[in-house]
């Protein structure tokens, strides 16, 4: 198939014309048990469970034990994304991990938005489903958005919160995303840059990819992330309308006027970022830690991208104990 050098987030005209999308599936990978520690897709697809609510049936992963935490992937990725983190921080949490709706395996109701406010509505529903009231909260680029929703709207739901790359206030959307929105909004976003990135992982993996947009690594994403990742997406004309629904609900600013909110919070905040990505603001990171009232400072990452949380696990275990840590001290102390 003749393919066209896809755009990166961060600016340049989208290429004219048409991508015949080939949808054949790709085989499915070998089911596997866990390896070195690590939850592989067939294992992650096995350990994924349906909560039926209002808004549709939810897919999410359990890992763990413990007081609940709970971790919100960026776009157009999944609760994949969380893998290695669940497994490091089984140990200490009971991790939940959801697709949000209009990604990954989540299967949305009829009509049912799927825009941030929603996506908080059906969190606060699911962990009511599985009787968690309050969480540790993980984010990442779009999650982070829905993070600071959940905790001003619902803030005795959230115990502390780790954000990493994503949107703020006055970077929601970034303008990078714009060409996506645009897409999306035509109907060609999923048939124009998924479908290629999911026939050829090397293209994705490419410049021209969302590996070498999001990723340090050369190496990622690995085929069967890109899989996981692409192929629920791929999977129905639906499922390609409600996730353009979810990137065209990224336009509208939701954040507008939060700081006042944030500030007031002292819910022990944590910023950890990557000063490589090339999507959010490197302004965002140092707004974020002098903006939130239960900030402890920000982790600067400097040759890290936006999706980094897949490729630094470690560093997500190491900084979400660090927090939890701190927050149970404090707890103690006003025992």
């Amino acid at each position: 198939m003749n393919r066209r050098r896809f755009l990166q987030f961060a600016g340049g005209s989208l290429a004219t014309g048409t991508l015949a999308a080939c949808l054949a599936r790709r085989p499915d990978h070998a089911a596997a048990p866990v390896v070195n520690g690590e939850l592989d897709a067939s294992s992650f697809h096995a350990s994924r469970r349906y909560a039926k609510l209002r808004s549709g049936e939810i897919a999410y992963v359990e890992r763990g034990s413990g007081p609940a935490a709970l971790f919100l992937h960026g776009f157009p990725l999944n609760s994949f994304q969380w893998r290695g983190a669940l497994t490091r921080l089984s140990p200490y949490r009971r991790g939940i991990a959801a697709d949000f709706m209009g990604m990954g395996y989540t299967r949305v109701a009829a009509n049912q938005d799927v825009g941030p406010k929603a996506q908080v509505a059906m969190l606060i529903e699911l962990l009511d489903h599985l009787g968690v009231h309050d969480v540790d909260v993980v984010a990442n680029d779009s999650g982070c958005t829905v993070a600071q929703l959940l905790l001003v709207n619902h803030p005795q739901r959230v115990r502390t919160l780790l954000l990493t790359n994503g949107d703020t206030e006055h970077d929601s959307p970034p303008p990078a995303l714009q060409p996506v929105i645009d897409l999306a909004r035509q109907g060609r976003f999923v048939d124009e840059w998924l479908a290629p990135w999911w026939q050829d992982p090397q293209l994705a993996r490419s410049a021209a990819g969302i590996g070498g947009m999001c990723f340090a690594d050369p190496t990622q994403p690995t085929d069967e992330a890109i899989d996981t990742y692409f192929g629920p997406l791929l999977s129905s004309a639906h499922r390609k309308a409600m996730a353009h629904a979810y990137a065209v609900g990224l336009e509208p600013n939701v954040l507008l006027g939060i700081e006042a909110e944030l500030k007031r919070s002292k819910t022990p905040t944590r910023i950890v970022w990557g000063m490589a990505d090339t999507i959010f603001s490197k302004q965002s990171p140092d707004y974020w830690a002098s903006t939130f009232g239960g900030s402890r400072g920000v982790r600067k990452l400097e040759s890290s991208k936006l999706f980094w949380p897949e490729e630094r696990p470690d560093v997500i275990a190491e900084e979400a104990r660090r927090l939890w840590n701190a927050w149970a001290a404090q707890a103690a102390d006003w025992r």
